[in-house]
């Protein structure tokens, strides 16, 4: 069952959310190390394909790059790269994905970015009716409707999912 939701301070994320009048419902759950989505998606009651990882990844000229993905979903890093003209896409080592994005490591939101750096969104994303998405902090997800992504971030709908990730038929 769910948390009943409670207020949390202010994130760079949610300041960049309000200052855009997007409407989204706040979701604390205890941070645990390493516990990734599958952790968060259980404590709040919601199904994991559901909640988005924000990736900070580079390409071939360390140019940085955010791309979001289900949270019970690995990243083709080939496909990626085929499908965003990139020779190749590694995942940013953690200080570096810090600097980018001016948040700390599982608590990375793509809203409110340090700099403006391309962002990515697997495209079946976008056909859900809510996600969970982190909202700035370590043990805090904010609920959206997906379309904000394009909206407001200009991601860009891409096919980036590893099909050894992917359920079986």
């Amino acid at each position: 069952m769910a948390k009943k939701s409670a207020h949390v301070s202010e994130t760079p994320a949610t300041q960049f959310l309000r200052a855009r009048q997007v409407a989204f419902t706040e979701h604390p759950y205890d941070y645990v190390d390493h516990g990734g989505t599958s952790e968060s998606a259980r404590q709040l009651g919601v199904d994991e394909h559901c909640v988005v990882k924000t990736l900070v990844m580079q390409d071939q000229e360390a140019r940085p790059l955010v791309v979001l993905m289900h949270g019970d979903r690995l990243v083709s890093t080939k496909n990626l790269a085929r499908q965003i003209g990139a020779k190749k896409v590694e995942p940013c080592k953690p200080e570096v994905a810090q600097r980018h994005s001016g948040y700390q490591v599982g608590g990375t939101s793509p809203f409110g970015f340090r700099k403006a750096v391309p962002v990515y969104v697997e495209s079946t994303l976008l056909a859900l009716p809510v996600i969970y998405i982190n909202g700035g902090r370590r043990g805090y997800l904010v609920g959206i409707d997906p379309a904000v992504l394009t909206s407001t971030l200009g991601a860009q709908p891409v096919q980036a999912v590893d099909p050894a990730s992917a359920p079986s038929p």
